[in-house]
């Protein structure tokens, strides 16, 4: 999953703390993410639709 979301910001130019506020209310979100965080499924189908309608 990080790597979509890694390539949504490269490509949309967003912020990752904008991403996770949009997405989560988490402006740590990305940055939690690249720690090793792992998301579950219902935030997982949240990321996949906010990048899907973002396109």
């Amino acid at each position: 999953m990080l790597w979509k979301v890694e390539r949504f910001l490269k490509s949309s130019g967003m912020s990752p703390t904008a991403f996770g506020r949009q997405v989560a209310r988490d402006p740590r979100l990305v940055h939690d993410m690249r720690r090793g965080r792992e998301v579950g499924t219902r935030l997982m189908q949240r990321i996949e639709s906010f990048i899907g309608s973002s396109r």
